[in-house]
Formats: structure tokens, sequence, C-alpha cells
């Protein structure tokens, strides 16, 4: 039985060739999916600086992390951000999953779409203090060009001598799921034939925190069990994490051709905007329901083919009633409530820009094994999230598609879906 490479309208199927992830879970896509499915909390008292004049003292820091035991130079580690270096490391991981010989590809057909929500915000920290103390003949020459968000696509290019598209796209949270999504349009319409894609984000710094908690954004729990709480009705705000997250994506008839074994397919993508407020989502939940539905009409489903949602569930008091009502917008109520739903952010935090890749990784495995993860740190629902949000893991759970969301402070919504591999277009 020969294998259709191209949809129902023409158009390239795309598929995942490889994954790498960074996260507070350790280094590697295994540390990750462990964790999420041995529901650990990853969540711990912040080592990388002092917190005595802080509200919030916890966070999903990458520990003990050194560049130079994981491929790079010390050049490198001593020139690239800390942002740079987590989607180096998660790149070379999936990379070297994809077996992507860039020695025997045209290199104008592969593209490098990835971001970061903030960029090189230590680096900024830095310099502003040098300018203030010790005035600007100090400043770092290097300023600009280490700090700037661009350069993780930037450098991963040089990296690897990929010169077809190079772009950085920034949502905030959604930034992830947005450059994965952009690169499946450019795979399918015939742009690029392969697109290394993800998001990676430093987001564990004084300014950062400093800056969140004073928005009412960041839970001030002092026990890491009880501070990322997902759909918990005892939720009290997000948990602020780093790390990266990185797919090699593909064209079939390119993955197929050289030999690639598809992980998981990437069958449509939604991308709306709530026009609301600035960091608020819409409450009535219509933009993430919007793009929810675009991205299972783009691979050719409907709501009643839905095996499970892994949701932004950033458990703060706002965000997790919206993605509710917006699943039950979607596929009614009875259904809706019946539809398995997990956040991991229980186990990691919320890893900001990077979030929408590291989640799209593991919502890939979770159709491809089977499966769905529980979402730790959920233990007293809450009746204004009334979704079906799993304490255990779910196995033997064959599934059509899933859904991994994302939402950005700004309004931006972005859904992946995602389905195992099958030899025949949806």
């Amino acid at each position: 039985m020969s294998i259709n490479v191209k949809r129902p309208d023409g158009t390239n199927r795309v598929v995942i060739t490889g994954m790498g992830a960074i996260s507070p879970a350790g280094v590697g896509v295994k540390a990750l999916w462990d964790a999420v499915m041995g529901k650990q909390c990853c969540i711990a008292p912040i080592e990388r600086f002092d917190t005595t004049d802080q509200d919030v003292h916890l966070a999903g820091e990458v520990r003990g992390f050194d560049a130079t035991e994981h491929g790079m130079t010390k050049k490198e580690a001593r020139r690239f951000e800390r942002f740079v270096q987590y989607a180096v490391v998660a790149s070379d991981e999936a990379m070297g999953q994809s077996g992507l010989d860039m020695e025997a590809e045209d290199p104008t057909r592969v593209a490098v779409l990835f971001g970061s929500g903030i960029g090189g915000i230590e680096e900024l920290q830095k310099s502003f203090k040098t300018l203030f103390e010790k005035g600007p003949k100090r400043v770092n020459p290097l300023f600009i060009p280490t700090m700037i968000g661009n350069m993780a696509p930037g450098l991963l290019a040089i990296r690897y001598g990929m010169k077809g598209e190079c772009m950085d796209i920034v949502t905030a949270c959604s930034t992830g799921a947005h450059c994965i999504g952009t690169a499946v349009r450019d795979i399918r319409h015939g742009y690029a034939d392969v697109v290394l894609a993800g998001g990676t984000e430093e987001s564990v710094s004084p300014i950062c925190l400093a800056g969140f908690s004073n928005l009412g954004a960041l839970t001030k729990a002092e026990d890491p069990l009880c501070a990322s709480l997902p759909f918990d009705v005892r939720r009290a705000g997000f948990v602020a994490g780093e790390g990266a997250g990185a797919v090699v994506l593909e064209s079939l008839e390119h993955a197929l051709a050289r030999g690639a074994k598809p992980i998981a397919e990437i069958v449509g993508f939604g991308s709306t905007g709530d026009a609301y407020h600035m960091t608020a989502p819409s409450p009535d939940g219509e933009g993430i329901a919007r793009a929810m539905a675009q991205a299972l009409a783009e691979g050719g489903f409907t709501p009643a083919d839905l095996g499970h949602v892994n949701a932004h569930g950033t458990g703060t008091p706002a965000n997790d009633p919206t993605e509710s009502k917006a699943l039950l917008s979607l596929c009614g109520e009875e259904v809706g409530r019946e539809i398995p739903v997990v956040s991991i952010k229980g186990t990691t935090g919320h890893t900001l820009g990077a979030a929408g890749a590291i989640e799209a990784i593991v919502t890939a495995l979770s159709v491809a094994n089977d499966c769905v993860p529980p979402t730790t740190g959920f233990a007293e629902a809450d009746p204004e999230c009334p979704v079906n949000v799993l304490t255990e893991p779910l196995t033997g759970y064959p599934q059509k598609v899933a859904l991994s969301n994302s939402l950005g402070f700004g309004g931006h919504n972005a859904s992946l879906a995602i389905a195992p591999f099958c030899r025949t277009a949806q």
C-alpha cells in the first residue's frame, strides 16, 4: 500500500521527525516526558539569585545547567545568552533524532522559525546596571546582538547551515505554538521542505519576577506542591519556568524520501486574536474556541474526533475558566465535560515563550503512545472549570487527533492539531 504524501486539497502533509527539549525536568525529551507522566513537580525555591526582597520565591529553573556539557564550546557559552543556549541544546537533540544531514540538503529549502517571548532579559538587566554604575563606555559591545530575541533563530541557522526563511515570531506565551504553526504552513504550501521550529525562554530573573508579581500574575505560594495548580479551585497565579522546545518538521514526501521515521503529524493550525485586553483573555473564550475549531477543520476533523486537549492551563484565576468555556463552546456541554484535559504547567511551571513548543512535544508523544498525561497539582475541582482534568495517566487510549493550546498577553491564541502518523491522509 502506497503512502499518500498529499492532503486532500493537494498541499503537503507535515510530520515531526525530531524533537528536543530542555525544561525544569532536565535536559532531553525523555526527562520531560517521564516527569509529566510521573506527576513530578519540578518547581522549587529559586537558586540562581537572592529572592529575599521578592514576593515570589519559587520557580521552575533549569538547575545546574552548563552549556559546555551539552555540545557547546566555552566561547559559545560565554557569548550566547541562556535563551540561546537552551535553544541550541534542544535543537541539537531534535536534529539528532531526525537524522537530517544538512550536507545532503539544499540549505535554501531548510528554514528556522524559533521564538522567544522576552529574549535576553538577563543581559538587558545586567547592562543597565553597568550603564548606570560605570558609564556607557563599559557596556558590553556585544550587548545588542546578545540580547535581541532573533539571535535564537539566527544562531541556529548559522550552527546548522540553514539558509531558508529565518524568523523570530513573538506572541508572548503563544510564541512557540505560533512558530510551529507558521512552519507548518510554510511546508504545506511549498516554501520550505524542512523547518526547525520552536520556542525558548530564560524568564527566571529578578526583573521578570518583579514585573509579573507586581502585575498579580504569579502565585506567592511557598510550598512547591501547592504553587502551580492548573484548573484547581486553589489556584492563585502561575509559576515562572524556563527552557526550550524544538521540533524538526518536514513534508511527508521529503521525510520518506530520505528514510526518516515520522513521530506524529501536525494536521491543523488555528490562530486568532481576542481584541479584548492587554493581559486578560476574553472571558467568553470565543477567540481560543475559534482557534481550536480552525485547527480541527484544517485537519479534516470535527470536535467529535477530539481525543484530548493539552491546555494552556496556567493556573491563573482568569485563564483556566476561559479555556474551559472555550472547550464547552467547541464541543457542547455534555461532550466537552468528558474530553480529557491536561496542563503540564504543574510539572514545569509556565515556560512562557517556550511553553507552546514544549507542550506540542508532549502532545505529539501522547497521540503517538495512545495516552494522555495527568495534571500535576490538580486535586480540587473548580465549578468554574467544569472540564475533565486527569489526575492519573490515561493509557491504552488511541486518538484520532489532539489539540495543544497556547494563549499570550495581547490576546494571541494558537491551537495545533496533532495526530498519530498514519499512511493515508486525513
